[in-house]
């Protein structure tokens, strides 16, 4: 079905684009193979050149990059390579599919999201305008995607980032492509949408013979996904072999300590701590589109995006929030922070906030803090890092003078991992990971009592995740720290947290010690999850 050969890339020095000696290299000599139906996955971790590799396939660095791509790509024993523009707009999209790792930069802002899948059904398979929309809402449901229909008329941003993750695997998969490429396709997701993504492209491959290259981090999806693994380090392909091959008799030195960052679980706690912040009755409601109303009155419908939620996080301790997307996770913790309406109590070191003006709530900010899911758009490209960490200082401690200011914001990057010289540095210079623990400096500069993290580790490959793990261990330790953790990943939950709360459609399901929920869970929605997050992680 595909064929690279030899595949290299280049980017040119800007300083000297016509001395090519002095290019840099971002692949070299990458060869894959996959067969018709087959699944093949590439392994490796942020800036290996996994994504270089399949935006090389399907020739969309050409004309948006200087990048400069040698060797060869044959798809169904047609190059691609030397193709001319207009024939390879008729293979990407109806031949070969992509999934694009970030949602929210592919899915146009401005449109609903039915307008733009029924783009593709339009343009490709050349259907009428009503059963294209049939076949949207059949897709998104497919995808795992409540009251389709409704959802149609609904923007990107009025989606969870989970529901804008199976919308672009809505969009791929709605022409049948014969190869899908899938970058991180899973990342945004929890286990359960996970287990039913995988199942979902199991199926379309049985049905249509449609071949995947798997781009991806998670080597527990791999595993149970994959039917050969490609092992992808500094732009080239280290290892390669069957899942049960490299799990078993991993050659590399590099695949070894791959395989060697899977989070342990967290001891449980032996001794009893206050309670820092308590919720009694929380609740948010919030007002959405529901069907077409007539022209002149909208129909809405209320939803309760928290219901009635009691909970208490103890002094020093990780509470851990888990459920699927859409569940009420992030809403709990905006409530919790005072950054969106809610009804019910809050009590925070015994001190009710729900009664508290904006004015008289602004002391308590430098206390709560939050760590956002995505640090690329939480962090504001147009400071430097000195500034971004900075700037919580310069609004709650004001009597700082600026070296003093200066000292903290260097004792925050250090206690970070980040060197000094980061202070004058950009977002956009910065991995993932590193901008990752620059959201951490911001709000740890401040020393707050309660940290709040939304998936602080969701986009990021494995080694990342536990070295971002092993620093909130560590602050924990070092500040007494408290996290509510709020993620869709079981393992670096269980890693992390003390107590865990299990979330579905706002109300709290269960919530025990987290050795209780993981090892006896009480509740079918809470065994159903740990269910999904074990068929993600076996062998198939």
């Amino acid at each position: 079905m595909l064929r690279v050969d030899q595949l290299n890339a280049w980017l040119p020095d800007p300083s000297a684009p016509d001395d090519r000696s002095r290019d840099t290299r971002l692949l070299h000599d990458v060869s894959l193979q996959i067969d018709d139906g087959e699944t093949v996955a590439l392994v490796g971790e942020s800036g290996s050149g996994k994504t270089v590799t399949a935006l090389a396939i399907l020739r969309l660095l050409e004309n948006t990059s200087p990048i400069r791509i040698e060797g060869g790509v044959s798809f169904a024993g047609q190059p691609l390579l030397s193709l001319p523009m207009e024939a390879m707009r008729t293979i990407r999209g109806n031949r070969i599919a992509m999934i694009f790792q970030e949602p929210m930069t592919s899915l146009n802002p401005v449109f609903p999201i039915g307008n733009q899948l029924l783009e593709p059904l339009l343009l490709h398979r050349h259907m009428t305008r009503a059963a294209a929309r049939q076949e949207a809402i059949a897709l998104l449901e497919r995808t795992g995607i409540e009251e389709a229909e409704a959802r149609l008329d609904v923007y990107p941003h009025q989606l969870s980032g989970g529901q804008r993750q199976r919308v672009m695997i809505a969009m791929a998969l709605a022409c049948r492509p014969a190869l899908l490429i899938a970058d991180e396709p899973t990342t945004a997701l929890d286990v359960s949408i996970q287990a039913q993504i995988l199942a979902l492209i199991r199926e379309l491959q049985q049905e249509l013979g449609m071949a995947m290259l798997l781009i991806t981090h998670d080597l527990a999806m791999v595993r149970s996904i994959a039917q050969r693994i490609a092992i992808m380090k500094d732009g080239a392909i280290v290892e390669t072999g069957s899942p049960q091959h490299i799990f078993a008799h991993a050659a590399h030195p590099y695949t070894r300590r791959l395989i060697a960052a899977i989070p342990a679980a967290k001891p449980p706690l032996k001794a009893d701590a206050p309670i820092l912040l308590e919720t009694r009755g929380l609740s948010c409601t919030f007002r959405l589109p529901g069907s077409r109303g007539t022209l002149f009155r909208r129909r809405f419908r209320t939803v309760k995006a928290v219901d009635q939620v009691d909970l208490s996080i103890k002094a020093g301790t990780t509470c851990g929030i888990i459920g699927e997307s859409g569940s009420g996770k992030t809403t709990l913790a905006l409530a919790l922070l005072r950054l969106t309406p809610s009804s019910g109590s809050i009590f925070f070191n015994g001190r009710q906030l729900q009664q508290l003006s904006l004015r008289r709530m602004r002391p308590f900010r430098s206390d709560l803090q939050i760590v956002f899911q995505d640090p690329f758009s939480s962090l504001s490209p147009r400071l430097s890092i000195g500034q971004i960490v900075a700037e919580g200082l310069r609004v709650h401690q004001r009597g700082l003078s600026r070296d003093e200011r200066l000292r903290l914001v260097e004792q925050a990057l250090h206690d970070v991992g980040l060197p000094a010289d980061s202070l004058h540095r950009y977002p956009h210079e910065f991995s993932g990971g590193q901008r990752q623990r620059v959201a951490i400096a911001r709000a740890m500069v401040l020393r707050p009592k309660l940290l709040v993290l939304d998936e602080p580790t969701s986009a990021l490959d494995m080694t990342i995740q536990r070295q971002i793990l092993e620093l909130l261990k560590d602050l924990q330790q070092k500040y007494a720290l408290t996290y509510l953790f709020i993620s869709h990943d079981l393992k670096t939950t269980r890693a992390l947290a003390d107590h865990i709360v299990v979330m579905r459609n706002g109300r709290v399901v269960e919530q025990g010690p987290a050795q209780e929920i993981f090892e006896q869970p009480q509740q079918e929605y809470t065994r159903g999850l740990l269910s999904a997050a074990h068929y993600v992680a076996s062998p198939a």
